[in-house]
C-alpha cells in the first residue's frame, strides 16, 4: 500500500495538516479504508498543502537559546 508518511507525525494547529505528509487526522485514520485511486488522488494534493504548513521547530533549539541569551535573537 502506498503512503506519504515520512514518520514526522505532528499536526500543524493552524492548518490541521501533518508536518510530515500533509494529511489531516481524519485522512490518516482512514488511509487503509481508501481505495488505491483515492489515495493517489489525495497524494497529488499533498505537495500544495505542505507549502501552507509553518515549519517552525516544535521546541527551542540550543542555537536559538544561546542567541536569545546573547540578545541577538
Amino acid at each position: 500500500m502506498i503512503s506519504p508518511c515520512i514518520l514526522v507525525c505532528a499536526i500543524d494547529d493552524k492548518t490541521g495538516y501533518c508536518f510530515g505528509c500533509g494529511r489531516t487526522r481524519d485522512e490518516i485514520a482512514s488511509w487503509t479504508a481508501y481505495t488505491d485511486g483515492e489515495r493517489r488522488e489525495l497524494m497529488e494534493r499533498l505537495p500544495q498543502r505542505l507549502e501552507t504548513v509553518e515549519r517552525r521547530p516544535r521546541r527551542e533549539t540550543k542555537r536559538q537559546r544561546l542567541a536569545k541569551e546573547r540578545g541577538t535573537a
